[in-house]
């Protein structure tokens, strides 16, 4: 390949940052905490929220996309930290001394967080919303005839489904089922068995929904309201008799994580049957109020949670601002949003209706979402319909609840081809998806299983095995591949960046069922031509690969290595990369969210710089380059730099080895990253995130933008 062609140029937006990088030396080059990198990419989601040029009701989600994240963030990351001090073993890299005081950070920086969340909620974007016509209202903000119409709801549709709960010896606390919303509510004077029964419980039913349009008639706008706000103002006509005193919103954050013991367990999607209702009722992390709950009440939480002070966060608003997803998806203004957009498809499918004589002819490379999913989709859909198609196997890990894809499989699978589907059941959050998946798969007659045990199958392959006659007339059968950096999930891959390949190149295609057979025999691999392999070569390639750029840098000749992923965070990669940064090796990093590495240290990383690039689409893929002297060496894959996926978990990476499609990739993920100025960060020695902006007065460019101008449909995708 043309070096002159092939390699990147230097990031056309340098970074103006305000100060000159803090004078930290080599020894002050401990790894920045995980956790606290984790809240950091938090905050810069919080600054699309907080950006005029971004779409009203998408500022609204970014918002509540903070509040998820927060969610599975004490749900995994905190309760996990409060289990190793239980048992007394602290994190990786700390002791239990600084594993202790670890949680008063965190809970320093998501009180920073929330504080900023609900302050831009409550001051700019409902007020803007309001303005345009779309308005939330509270009690205070309705109308007479608005509350009659509430009252009648509340009447008919919420009353019939609460029950209140007076607590008393009879009545202990109920149950708080993970993050779901309740109220405690103080009451005045003896209960109607004259005890001095002063708190209650009332939790909000489950099944309605979270946010409730009025009807046109009864405002000019679009109008909402919380359910939360509904019960709010009718909680007096659920104690008669009684005056409520005080009262609040709660919700209690459990730890999600599911404990199967690899020594005990013999069917582990019984196993998991058994663990995932208990995922409600775990060991609690957060206590989340309304800002003005009373402290007594608070108090009272906290002591029946079995949590400390630092464990309270207060909520100038909902306390689940996911909820407002809801509204967002009923508004229906489309200015208010992203302009809808129809991917497109690369050049090579073009006019092309069979897609595997396309293959054939060329590697075909999809940049999602820019490009359409549907080649994909079409990919399986040819194991269901096409007679040719004998045998095809997939990886699922993440899917969704409805899936074209697996449709097609069990389609396959009951016209009797051979289809084989290797299921990860501990896909977290998604582990009832997949068992759902996997009875109705097996009981089309699909071979499915469950990947290595303790290892979750990561790894996104899909192989396609056709019957063919050559020029000569003889049969043979030909393997078809499509190795992904996402999931094969139809939802995500219009929301994620990724990308996808579709081969018959012989060797990948051979590598791709060798991986297959090594998941489903549980025997050992035989070696690999061309995909790396973890938790077996991965890693060593990974640093062999840096090593030689290190290599090419002390001789004196130009080195770069340029990679983009969701976390850098493994230690030994780290070190590499500040050995190769000493040898004067240039490096570019594109990393989402948690890094551990701290660029611009003089005599250690000098030559390194971080960039997170954010935006209307989560950044997704994961993309080598090194220049390797010239020979331009570029991979694919599934895995992010970071111990669980090197280690823990089974992945793959894979080579683009046509010149036409590797430039693609170089291009449109590493160069026009680097480039950004509209939503790129840099990270600072410091362990500090700052802004990138470009020439004052001018507008910056986006390389989200850019590939959507570049790649948009001008014809039907397939």
């Amino acid at each position: 390949m043309d070096a002159r062609t092939l390699l990147p140029g230097p990031a056309a937006c340098p970074a103006t940052l305000g100060a000159s990088r803090s004078a930290l030396s080599a020894a002050d080059a401990q790894p920045i905490n995980r956790e606290l990198s984790l809240l950091a990419f938090n905050h810069r989601v919080l600054a699309l929220a907080s950006d005029p040029d971004t779409p009203l009701l998408e500022r609204l989600r970014f918002l509540c996309i903070v509040g998820n994240n927060l969610d599975e963030f004490f749900e995994i990351r905190v309760a996990g930290i409060k289990e190793q001090l239980r048992v007394r073993i602290p994190p990786a890299r700390l002791t239990l001394q600084e594993a202790r005081g670890l949680l008063p950070l965190i809970g320093s920086e998501v009180r920073a967080l929330i504080h900023h969340q609900y302050r831009l909620l409550n001051e700019q974007v409902l007020p803007a919303l309001a303005a345009v016509g779309v308005r939330l209202l509270r009690h205070a903000d309705r109308t007479a005839a608005q509350r009659v119409w509430v009252t009648r709801y509340f009447n008919e549709e919420v009353r019939p489904l609460l029950t209140p709960i007076g607590l008393d010896p009879a009545h202990p606390f109920p149950q708080v089922v993970n993050k779901s919303l309740h109220f405690i509510v103080e009451l005045s004077g003896r209960d109607a068995f004259g005890r001095d029964s002063s708190v209650a419980i009332v939790r909000a039913p489950r099944l309605l929904p979270r946010v409730i349009r009025l009807p046109p008639e009864m405002a000019a706008a679009q109008s909402f309201l919380l359910l939360s706000s509904a019960i709010h103002a009718h909680l007096q006509d659920l104690f008669p008799g009684r005056e409520v005193l005080s009262y609040s919103q709660f919700r209690v954050t459990r730890d999600a994580d599911l404990w199967i013991d690899e020594e005990e367990v013999k069917n582990l999607r019984k196993a998991l049957q058994g663990e995932l209702p208990q995922r409600q009722f775990g060991s609690a992390v957060r206590l989340e109020v309304a800002a003005n709950c009373p402290d007594r009440l608070a108090h009272l939480l906290l002591a029946q949670f079995d949590l400390g002070e630092d464990d309270l966060y207060r909520c100038d608003g909902p306390v689940n601002m996911m909820r407002l997803v809801s509204l967002i998806e009923q508004v229906e203004i489309d200015a208010l949003k992203y302009a809808p957009f129809t991917p497109g498809l690369p050049d090579r499918l073009r006019g092309r209706t069979d897609l595997l004589a396309a293959i054939r002819q060329h590697d075909i490379l999809l940049h999602h979402p820019y490009q359409s999913f549907e080649p994909v989709v079409e990919f399986i859909r040819r194991a269901a319909e096409d007679p040719d198609v004998v045998a095809v196997k997939q990886t699922v890990y993440r899917t969704g609840v409805n899936s074209a894809l697996m449709e097609s499989l069990i389609v396959a699978a009951r016209r009797g081809k051979e289809v084989t589907v290797v299921v990860e059941l501990m896909a977290r959050f998604d582990e009832e998806a997949n068992i759902n998946w996997a009875e109705r798969l097996e009981q089309a007659g699909a071979q499915v299983v469950f990947g290595v045990f303790g290892l979750k199958t990561h790894a996104k392959m899909a192989l396609l095995i056709r019957r063919e006659t050559d020029a000569h007339g003889a049969t043979r059968l030909t393997p078809y591949a499509h190795l992904g950096t996402g999931n094969y999930h139809p939802r995500t891959t219009r929301l994620y960046t990724d990308f996808g390949l579709l081969t018959a190149d012989p060797g990948i295609c051979a590598d791709v069922n060798e991986v297959f057979l090594h998941i489903t025999s549980l025997a050992r691999a035989n070696t690999l031509d061309r995909l790396l392999l973890a938790p077996f070569t991965m890693h060593a390639r990974i640093l062999q690969m840096i090593r030689r750029e290190t290599h090419i840098a002390r001789e004196g000749r130009p080195a770069r290595i340029q990679a983009k992923m969701n976390g850098l965070l493994e230690e030994r990669v780290i070190r590499a990369l500040y050995a190769a940064s000493q040898a004067g090796v240039r490096v570019e990093l594109l990393v989402r969210g948690a890094c551990a590495l701290r660029p611009g240290l003089p005599g250690l990383s000098e030559n390194i710089t971080v960039r997170s690039l954010l935006g209307r689409f989560l950044e997704h893929q994961r993309v080598w380059y090194f220049e390797n002297g010239g020979a331009h060496s570029v991979w694919l894959s599934s895995a992010d730099w970071m111990g669980r996926n090197l280690f823990g978990r089974i992945e793959v990476a894979f080579p683009v080895s046509d010149p036409v499609l590797a430039r693609r990739v170089i291009d449109e993920a590493l160069a026009m990253g680097l480039a950004d100025e509209a939503g790129s960060w840099e990270l600072k020695a410091d362990g500090t995130w700052e802004r990138c902006r470009g020439d004052r007065g001018k507008p910056g460019c986006s390389a989200q933008h850019d590939l959507l101008a570049r790649m948009r449909a001008t014809v039907e995708p397939l």
